[in-house]
């Protein structure tokens, strides 16, 4: 029987590696092993950042709402469970868009969510 090697599917997995460390500083895109160490890093931070990037989304979205908030005269809290009590469903993100974009708006959101925990 031939003897056989895997040279062509083990050039092919360096390839791949050496391909995705594309624009790496120094050795670590050029040397495989190097290479290799960098790009499942890098994979590592990019699976890791992914969940951290919705975190700090949600916390620029609560920072944006508490300032606009704050300037009608009510702080996160309470203007949230106003919003709850007056059963409108609007998602963080779409109210801290209203802050910026829309300031009349979010004041009569404010309001309805003033009344609704008056009641």
């Amino acid at each position: 029987m031939p003897r056989t090697t895997t040279a062509v599917a083990s050039r092919a997995r360096r390839k791949k590696t050496l391909k995705l460390a594309k624009g790496y500083y120094g050795s670590k895109h050029t040397l495989y092993k190097t290479a290799n160490e960098q790009v499942m890093r890098s994979l590592r931070y990019a699976y890791r950042d992914r969940k951290q990037l919705k975190r700090e989304m949600r916390k620029l979205w609560i920072t944006r709402i508490n300032a606009a908030a704050r300037l009608n005269e009510m702080s996160y809290s309470t203007f949230m469970n106003g919003l709850r009590v007056a059963n409108i469903d609007i998602n963080r993100k779409m109210l801290s868009e209203i802050a910026i974009h829309d300031p009349k708006g979010f004041a009569t959101l404010v309001t309805k969510a003033k009344k609704a925990l008056e009641k």
